[in-house]
């Protein structure tokens, strides 16, 4: 029985925006490629084109031998733990997507495994051809595609490659507001409040200490209010503007906005611990997940990465965010986001290297409060 590997990857430009897909069907024995396939969706998101690859790569296996055994190979954590069937998939618009992936093989004939972002750079460039394609008002088409060039040999071992100035984000979390203290639920939709005494304080004590660093070099923040009023007082301290990004709002918690945790807890005691242990459940009401959430905030930083590469910015966010972005530069569970303290105005930072690696340099310091 033959044995084929299926890379498959998605991208939107906007998420939603214009979107692509590419996948290419590997002969697992032996590393060659057997085919390739991309293709432009028009405007769609992010996971709808990962889907969409996902399906496209599984169908050209399909097409090359109905009998094969696939291994799929995805740096979607989301999908692959969706597909693998240990995380639930709830939006109604991946529900059946992901079953039109399962229904290409018999059950049983495809297994599915997490990859790092740098072993799917073959399938990424496919979808970055068909994106680019798209924007000329054409078609993709594998014999003008340059996808599957081999990458440069590497230097010998006593001459590692000069991998350049990382990019690095310094990620703030905002500064106090009234439901700080309180430890309530304040997300995308809900009363967005402002700064309070203290937060401004904190603010302010921030904006000091990153200017004596005198590193950052560009500050986005996210929309709503109180990340806003903590990137502009930072922002003015070092001379520098601020440029609002909807990737780094905070979860949206629903019909729990305003709500602490025991109250949650007191009126919907099934759905706070279904949230509490599936990534894919979402809050009452019609919030975010941790894994929509977490799906958000990889296009946002690789989006940023590309925008930014070999600075220091500085990304004024929020609780869920910031540890998202910890976790995945960690490669950890999405459990660890339990494991995390993060206070108001403490600093993180998380380093980006050009061969895929990043490093957490630094995790909630207040240091700079004190």
């Amino acid at each position: 029985m033959r044995q084929f590997a299926v890379e498959a990857d998605g991208g939107s430009r906007g998420n939603p925006g214009p979107a692509g897909y590419g996948a290419v069907v590997v002969d697992a024995a032996t590393g060659e490629t057997l085919t390739e396939t991309a293709g432009f969706l028009g405007t769609a998101t992010n996971n709808t084109a990962e889907y969409r690859g996902l399906i496209a790569g599984l169908r050209a296996a399909r097409d090359l031998d109905p009998e094969a055994r696939v291994e799929v190979r995805m740096d979607s954590k989301l999908v692959v733990e969706q597909m693998a069937g240990r995380w639930r998939i709830k939006h109604p618009d991946i529900q059946p997507l992901a079953a039109e992936a399962a229904a290409v093989f018999p059950p049983g004939q495809v297994t599915y495994t997490w990859i790092p972002r740098a072993e799917n750079q073959h399938a990424d460039r496919l979808a970055n051809e068909a994106m680019d394609a798209g924007a000329r008002g054409e078609r993709w088409s594998a014999a003008g595609s340059t996808a599957d060039l081999p990458a440069a040999a590497p230097p010998p071992a006593a001459a590692p490659p000069d991998l350049g100035a990382p990019t690095t984000f310094v990620l703030l979390r905002h500064g106090e507001t009234a439901l700080t203290p309180e430890r309530r639920f304040s997300g995308s939709g809900g009363s967005d409040p402002g700064l309070s005494d203290t937060g401004r304080r904190q603010a302010a004590r921030t904006a000091e200490a990153l200017a004596a660093r005198g590193t950052v070099q560009a500050v986005v923040s996210s929309p709503l209010r109180r990340c806003r009023e903590t990137a502009e007082a930072v922002a003015e301290r070092l001379g520098l503007g601020v440029t609002v990004d909807e990737g780094l709002r905070e979860t949206a918690f629903g019909a729990w906005e305003g709500l602490t945790f025991g109250e949650v807890r007191e009126r919907w005691p099934d759905d706070l611990a279904e949230w509490l242990a599936s990534p894919d459940a979402a809050p009452t009401g019609g919030g975010e997940s941790f894994g929509e959430v977490a799906a958000r905030v990889a296009e946002t930083r690789d989006r940023l990465r590309a925008a930014q590469a070999g600075r220091t910015v500085l990304l004024v966010s929020h609780v869920t965010p910031v540890k998202t972005l910890v976790r995945l530069a960690l490669d950890a569970p999405w459990q660890a986001l339990f494991r995390m303290e993060l206070a108001a105005a403490s600093l993180s930072a998380v380093a980006y290297y050009a061969d895929g690696n990043a490093s957490v340099r630094l995790l909630n310091d207040t240091g700079h409060l004190r």
